[in-house]
Protein backbone atom coordinates (compact mmCIF):
# COMPACT_ATOMS: atom_id res chain seq x y z
CA UNK A 1 0.00 0.00 0.00
CA UNK A 2 0.98 3.54 -0.49
CA UNK A 3 0.39 6.89 1.10
CA UNK A 4 -1.08 9.83 -1.19
CA UNK A 5 1.16 12.96 -1.11
CA UNK A 6 -1.11 14.39 1.28
CA UNK A 7 -0.73 11.91 4.26
CA UNK A 8 1.79 12.92 7.22
CA UNK A 9 5.14 12.03 6.48
CA UNK A 10 5.19 10.12 9.90
CA UNK A 11 2.63 7.21 8.91
CA UNK A 12 5.19 6.47 6.40
CA UNK A 13 7.57 6.03 9.16
CA UNK A 14 5.19 4.13 11.74
CA UNK A 15 4.08 1.28 8.99
CA UNK A 16 6.56 -0.42 7.24
CA UNK A 17 3.92 -0.68 4.66
CA UNK A 18 3.46 2.62 3.66
CA UNK A 19 5.61 4.45 1.69
CA UNK A 20 6.38 8.15 1.50
CA UNK A 21 6.25 9.39 -1.63
CA UNK A 22 9.63 10.21 -2.88
CA UNK A 23 11.16 7.72 -1.03
CA UNK A 24 10.43 4.40 -3.28
CA UNK A 25 11.94 1.83 -5.05
CA UNK A 26 12.76 4.19 -8.11
CA UNK A 27 13.34 2.67 -11.68
CA UNK A 28 13.36 -0.96 -9.30
CA UNK A 29 9.94 -0.14 -8.39
CA UNK A 30 8.63 0.79 -12.06
CA UNK A 31 9.44 -3.47 -13.21
CA UNK A 32 7.29 -3.99 -10.03
CA UNK A 33 4.32 -2.85 -10.85
CA UNK A 34 4.46 -4.05 -14.85
CA UNK A 35 1.23 -3.96 -14.83
CA UNK A 36 0.76 -0.11 -14.28
CA UNK A 37 3.75 0.06 -16.83
CA UNK A 38 1.30 -1.63 -19.35
CA UNK A 39 -1.33 0.58 -18.91
CA UNK A 40 0.27 3.80 -18.87
CA UNK A 41 2.09 2.60 -22.73
CA UNK A 42 -1.65 1.45 -23.92
CA UNK A 43 -2.75 4.86 -22.92
CA UNK A 44 -0.35 6.57 -24.11
CA UNK A 45 0.09 4.88 -27.63
CA UNK A 46 -4.22 5.47 -28.22
CA UNK A 47 -3.70 9.03 -27.15
CA UNK A 48 -1.09 9.48 -30.11
CA UNK A 49 -3.39 7.67 -32.60
CA UNK A 50 -6.62 8.59 -31.58
CA UNK A 51 -8.64 9.72 -34.75
CA UNK A 52 -6.14 8.89 -36.67
CA UNK A 53 -6.54 7.16 -40.25
CA UNK A 54 -2.96 5.00 -40.51
CA UNK A 55 -2.51 4.91 -36.37
CA UNK A 56 0.52 2.54 -35.91
CA UNK A 57 1.08 2.82 -39.53
CA UNK A 58 2.73 6.31 -39.01
CA UNK A 59 5.10 4.51 -37.72
CA UNK A 60 6.42 3.81 -40.92
CA UNK A 61 5.44 6.74 -42.95
CA UNK A 62 7.58 9.12 -40.29
CA UNK A 63 11.10 7.21 -40.89
CA UNK A 64 10.40 6.98 -44.65
CA UNK A 65 9.55 10.61 -44.87
CA UNK A 66 12.86 11.43 -42.86
CA UNK A 67 14.79 9.51 -45.15
CA UNK A 68 13.40 10.53 -48.51
CA UNK A 69 13.74 14.66 -47.04
CA UNK A 70 17.93 13.25 -45.87
CA UNK A 71 18.49 10.78 -48.84
CA UNK A 72 18.07 13.82 -51.55
CA UNK A 73 19.57 16.36 -49.67
CA UNK A 74 22.50 14.41 -48.65
CA UNK A 75 23.03 11.37 -51.24
CA UNK A 76 21.72 12.85 -54.38
CA UNK A 77 22.54 16.88 -54.15
CA UNK A 78 25.92 16.81 -51.64
CA UNK A 79 26.76 13.28 -53.59
CA UNK A 80 27.18 11.12 -50.62
CA UNK A 81 25.54 8.06 -52.31
CA UNK A 82 28.60 7.82 -54.87
CA UNK A 83 30.92 8.26 -51.89
CA UNK A 84 29.45 6.01 -49.91
CA UNK A 85 28.54 2.19 -50.90
CA UNK A 86 24.84 1.78 -50.26
CA UNK A 87 24.59 4.78 -48.94
CA UNK A 88 20.52 4.54 -48.40
CA UNK A 89 20.96 1.72 -45.72
CA UNK A 90 24.23 3.51 -44.27
CA UNK A 91 21.57 6.80 -43.55
CA UNK A 92 18.64 4.79 -42.65
CA UNK A 93 20.58 2.32 -39.87
CA UNK A 94 21.89 5.77 -38.33
CA UNK A 95 18.91 7.73 -38.98
CA UNK A 96 16.35 5.37 -37.04
CA UNK A 97 18.44 5.46 -34.20
CA UNK A 98 18.73 8.85 -33.99
CA UNK A 99 15.21 9.51 -34.00
CA UNK A 100 14.97 7.11 -31.25
CA UNK A 101 16.82 8.76 -28.98
CA UNK A 102 15.47 12.34 -30.13
CA UNK A 103 11.69 11.05 -29.95
CA UNK A 104 12.58 9.38 -26.42
CA UNK A 105 14.83 12.50 -24.83
CA UNK A 106 11.55 15.00 -26.16
CA UNK A 107 8.95 12.60 -24.42
CA UNK A 108 10.33 11.61 -21.13
CA UNK A 109 10.51 15.73 -20.77
CA UNK A 110 6.80 15.85 -21.26
CA UNK A 111 5.85 13.08 -19.48
CA UNK A 112 5.51 13.74 -15.82
CA UNK A 113 3.83 17.82 -17.00
CA UNK A 114 1.72 15.91 -19.31
CA UNK A 115 0.43 13.14 -16.34
CA UNK A 116 -0.04 16.14 -14.10
CA UNK A 117 -3.53 15.15 -12.80
CA UNK A 118 -2.24 11.61 -11.70
CA UNK A 119 0.53 12.76 -10.33
CA UNK A 120 -1.47 15.41 -8.18
CA UNK A 121 -4.36 12.96 -7.16
CA UNK A 122 -2.91 9.64 -6.79
CA UNK A 123 0.82 8.27 -5.60
CA UNK A 124 2.52 5.88 -7.85
CA UNK A 125 6.26 5.83 -9.24
CA UNK A 126 7.28 8.86 -10.95
CA UNK A 127 9.33 6.90 -12.71
CA UNK A 128 6.32 5.20 -14.56
CA UNK A 129 5.64 7.94 -17.30
CA UNK A 130 9.86 8.29 -18.27
CA UNK A 131 9.94 4.57 -18.71
CA UNK A 132 6.71 4.72 -20.62
CA UNK A 133 7.53 6.86 -22.90
CA UNK A 134 10.61 5.52 -23.64
CA UNK A 135 8.84 2.29 -24.23
CA UNK A 136 6.50 3.89 -26.84
CA UNK A 137 9.70 5.36 -28.67
CA UNK A 138 10.97 1.62 -28.66
CA UNK A 139 7.41 0.50 -30.31
CA UNK A 140 7.92 3.15 -32.96
CA UNK A 141 11.77 1.93 -33.68
CA UNK A 142 10.62 -1.55 -34.53
CA UNK A 143 9.34 -0.97 -37.93
CA UNK A 144 12.50 1.26 -38.61
CA UNK A 145 14.25 -1.65 -37.95
CA UNK A 146 12.37 -4.05 -39.70
CA UNK A 147 12.66 -1.99 -42.80
CA UNK A 148 16.21 -1.48 -42.69
CA UNK A 149 16.66 -5.39 -42.21
CA UNK A 150 14.67 -6.18 -44.66
CA UNK A 151 16.51 -3.78 -47.03
CA UNK A 152 20.17 -4.84 -45.51
CA UNK A 153 19.11 -8.71 -46.32
CA UNK A 154 18.28 -7.74 -49.68
CA UNK A 155 21.55 -6.62 -50.55
CA UNK A 156 23.19 -9.93 -48.92
CA UNK A 157 23.51 -9.24 -45.31
CA UNK A 158 23.48 -12.35 -42.85
CA UNK A 159 23.03 -12.65 -39.21
CA UNK A 160 26.83 -12.86 -37.47
CA UNK A 161 27.81 -12.45 -33.37
CA UNK A 162 29.15 -8.83 -35.33
CA UNK A 163 26.47 -7.47 -36.42
CA UNK A 164 24.03 -8.76 -33.59
CA UNK A 165 26.47 -7.74 -31.13
CA UNK A 166 26.74 -4.36 -32.18
CA UNK A 167 22.83 -3.74 -32.43
CA UNK A 168 22.67 -4.95 -28.95
CA UNK A 169 24.71 -2.70 -27.49
CA UNK A 170 24.72 0.23 -29.55
CA UNK A 171 20.65 -0.09 -28.38
CA UNK A 172 21.14 -0.20 -24.93
CA UNK A 173 23.66 2.22 -25.07
CA UNK A 174 21.68 5.08 -26.66
CA UNK A 175 18.45 3.95 -24.45
CA UNK A 176 20.61 4.15 -20.77
CA UNK A 177 21.29 7.58 -22.31
CA UNK A 178 18.26 8.68 -23.10
CA UNK A 179 16.27 7.33 -20.25
CA UNK A 180 19.12 8.83 -18.14
CA UNK A 181 18.82 12.53 -19.58
CA UNK A 182 14.93 11.92 -19.61
CA UNK A 183 14.57 11.25 -15.79
CA UNK A 184 16.92 14.71 -15.34
CA UNK A 185 14.80 16.41 -17.93
CA UNK A 186 11.16 15.39 -16.72
CA UNK A 187 12.38 16.35 -13.56
CA UNK A 188 13.63 19.97 -14.36
CA UNK A 189 10.13 20.91 -16.48
CA UNK A 190 8.15 20.38 -13.87
CA UNK A 191 9.73 23.45 -12.25
CA UNK A 192 11.38 25.22 -15.51
CA UNK A 193 9.05 25.17 -18.02
CA UNK A 194 12.01 26.10 -20.75
CA UNK A 195 13.79 23.09 -20.31
CA UNK A 196 11.72 21.54 -23.20
CA UNK A 197 12.98 24.20 -25.48
CA UNK A 198 16.66 23.32 -24.53
CA UNK A 199 15.95 20.06 -25.29
CA UNK A 200 14.71 20.52 -28.58
CA UNK A 201 17.78 22.50 -29.77
CA UNK A 202 19.57 19.54 -28.27
CA UNK A 203 17.97 17.17 -30.49
CA UNK A 204 19.12 19.29 -33.35
CA UNK A 205 22.12 19.31 -32.84
CA UNK A 206 22.44 15.86 -32.37
CA UNK A 207 20.53 15.08 -35.62
CA UNK A 208 24.20 16.73 -36.85
CA UNK A 209 26.79 15.58 -34.75
CA UNK A 210 26.81 11.92 -35.61
CA UNK A 211 27.21 10.47 -38.79
CA UNK A 212 24.36 9.71 -39.98
CA UNK A 213 24.66 11.82 -43.76
CA UNK A 214 28.17 11.53 -44.01
CA UNK A 215 30.81 9.10 -43.05
CA UNK A 216 32.93 9.40 -39.59
CA UNK A 217 35.87 9.36 -41.63
CA UNK A 218 34.78 12.80 -42.99
CA UNK A 219 35.17 14.09 -39.72
CA UNK A 220 38.66 12.49 -39.35
CA UNK A 221 39.55 13.77 -42.47
CA UNK A 222 38.99 17.76 -41.22
CA UNK A 223 39.02 17.93 -38.05
CA UNK A 224 42.33 18.15 -35.39
CA UNK A 225 42.81 15.02 -33.68
CA UNK A 226 40.98 16.48 -30.40
CA UNK A 227 38.04 17.25 -32.23
CA UNK A 228 37.63 13.89 -33.93
CA UNK A 229 38.30 12.29 -30.00
CA UNK A 230 35.74 15.04 -28.61
CA UNK A 231 33.39 13.72 -31.51
CA UNK A 232 33.98 10.20 -30.77
CA UNK A 233 33.07 10.89 -27.37
CA UNK A 234 29.68 11.30 -28.05
CA UNK A 235 27.68 8.06 -26.91
CA UNK A 236 25.03 8.73 -29.78
CA UNK A 237 27.95 9.16 -32.44
CA UNK A 238 28.89 5.29 -31.22
CA UNK A 239 25.80 3.83 -31.02
CA UNK A 240 25.24 5.16 -34.53
CA UNK A 241 28.47 3.75 -35.47
CA UNK A 242 27.50 0.49 -34.22
CA UNK A 243 24.19 0.64 -35.84
CA UNK A 244 26.05 0.66 -38.97
CA UNK A 245 28.24 -1.86 -38.21
CA UNK A 246 25.52 -4.13 -37.83
CA UNK A 247 23.53 -3.71 -40.68
CA UNK A 248 24.72 -1.44 -42.76
CA UNK A 249 28.76 -2.78 -43.50
CA UNK A 250 27.91 -6.53 -43.88
CA UNK A 251 26.36 -5.31 -47.54
CA UNK A 252 29.54 -3.83 -48.44
CA UNK A 253 32.74 -5.37 -49.44
CA UNK A 254 34.09 -4.24 -45.84
CA UNK A 255 36.68 -1.92 -46.43
CA UNK A 256 35.26 0.92 -44.73
CA UNK A 257 37.72 1.14 -41.24
CA UNK A 258 35.87 2.27 -38.39
CA UNK A 259 37.27 3.81 -35.39
CA UNK A 260 39.82 1.92 -33.49
CA UNK A 261 38.61 0.49 -30.47
CA UNK A 262 34.84 0.53 -31.63
CA UNK A 263 33.26 -1.85 -28.98
CA UNK A 264 35.78 -1.04 -26.17
CA UNK A 265 34.74 2.12 -26.22
CA UNK A 266 31.25 1.51 -26.35
CA UNK A 267 32.03 -0.16 -23.32
CA UNK A 268 33.50 2.52 -21.26
CA UNK A 269 30.85 5.12 -22.87
CA UNK A 270 27.92 2.04 -21.50
CA UNK A 271 29.26 2.71 -18.02
CA UNK A 272 29.43 6.42 -18.59
CA UNK A 273 25.79 6.17 -19.31
CA UNK A 274 25.00 3.62 -16.43
CA UNK A 275 26.35 6.39 -14.25
CA UNK A 276 24.64 8.73 -15.23
CA UNK A 277 21.62 6.80 -15.32
CA UNK A 278 22.43 6.65 -11.45
CA UNK A 279 22.61 10.05 -11.22
CA UNK A 280 19.20 11.02 -13.15
CA UNK A 281 17.88 8.38 -10.86
CA UNK A 282 18.67 10.64 -7.44
CA UNK A 283 17.78 13.89 -8.98
CA UNK A 284 14.35 12.84 -10.22
CA UNK A 285 13.83 11.11 -6.60
CA UNK A 286 15.03 14.10 -4.92
CA UNK A 287 12.66 16.57 -6.74
CA UNK A 288 9.60 14.14 -7.19
CA UNK A 289 8.75 15.15 -3.91
CA UNK A 290 7.64 18.44 -4.50
CA UNK A 291 5.89 17.21 -7.53
CA UNK A 292 2.40 17.49 -6.71
CA UNK A 293 2.67 20.88 -4.80
CA UNK A 294 4.22 22.37 -8.12
CA UNK A 295 1.75 20.75 -10.13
Amino acid sequence: MTVASGAPAGAAADDPELVEPGRGGGLAEVFRRRYLLRLIVRRELRQRYQGSVLGLGWSYVRPAAHFAVFFFVSGIFLGMSKRVDHFPIFMFSALILVSFFNETLINTTHSVLGNAPLVRKVYLPRELFPVASLLVSFVHLLPGVVIVLGVAIAWGWSPSLLAIGSALLGFVLVATLAMALGLICASMHVFYRDTNKVVDIATLVVTWSVPMIYPWTVVRETAPDWAVGLYLANPIATGVLLFQRAFWWPTTPRTFVFPEHLTRDAGILMVFAVVLLALGQQIFSRLQRRFADEL
